[in-house]
């Protein structure tokens, strides 16, 4: 396992923290779970406020290609991709690359980019639906948290399952109280979160041995 920043491209989204914090309730709260219209394209205190590609994912490709030198004929699944905006910007960055995804929100599927069509799949990170050592990569990005703990070791192994290790995962964390506190003003549907050594002991439970990042927000 290595700790490697595979989203260092990713543009920075702004955040009002405070507004968050005063907007969220068990009502809020509950309809972002459901990962509907609303989480994804409804009110900013559901969720995105609006998802929509806009190619900031594509430097994020290019580093994820380059970390697991992915050429084309390789497969990578990417667990929890929504729309498939990541899916689509791999396959941009390598043709010929065999690009898929997996998501709980069918209405993410539903509005995916026409490129993606046929390629995700809906399903669970708890019970991937393919067969052992099916993938040449297997990234997970900031799903794995809305799970609650038991749950994410199982998902976590079978992420280890399809991709023997080649895998990379980022999770909400925090290094420090302020941050942990910044982190549950503003979290609507992690399950689990912890710091960065909770993760780990985590993933070793679940004998990951992919690589790994954390969200934390400041």
């Amino acid at each position: 396992m290595a700790e490697v920043d595979l989203l260092r491209s990713l543009p920075r989204t702004k955040r009002n923290i405070q507004k968050r914090a005063e907007d969220k309730d068990p009502s809020v709260i509950a309809k972002s779970k459901e990962f509907g219209e609303e989480y994804w394209d409804g009110e900013r205190k559901y969720g995105y406020g609006g998802y929509r590609y806009d190619g900031r994912w594509r430097p994020v490709a290019r580093d994820i290609i380059a970390h697991f030198s992915l050429r084309a004929g390789m497969r990578v699944l990417d667990v929890g991709c929504g729309k498939g905006f990541l899916v689509k910007d791999l396959m941009l960055e390598c043709p010929g690359l065999e690009a898929f995804g997996l998501d709980i929100s069918r209405y993410a599927l539903i509005h995916c980019e026409k490129e993606v069509i046929g390629r995700l799949h809906l399903g669970s990170a708890e019970s991937l639906p393919f067969p052992d050592g099916s993938f040449d990569c297997v990234l997970s990005i900031n799903t794995i948290h809305n799970l609650h703990r038991p749950r994410a070791v199982i998902a976590m192994r079978e992420i280890q399952r399809l991709s023997g290790g080649r895998a990379f995962v980022q999770v909400d964390s925090y290094r420090t109280s302020e941050q942990k506190e910044i982190a549950l003003s503003w979290i609507l549907t992690a399950e689990f979160h912890d710091y960065p050594e909770g993760w780990l002991k985590l993933y070793a439970e679940a004998g990951y041995t992919g690589d790994y990042y954390w969200t934390i927000l400041e």
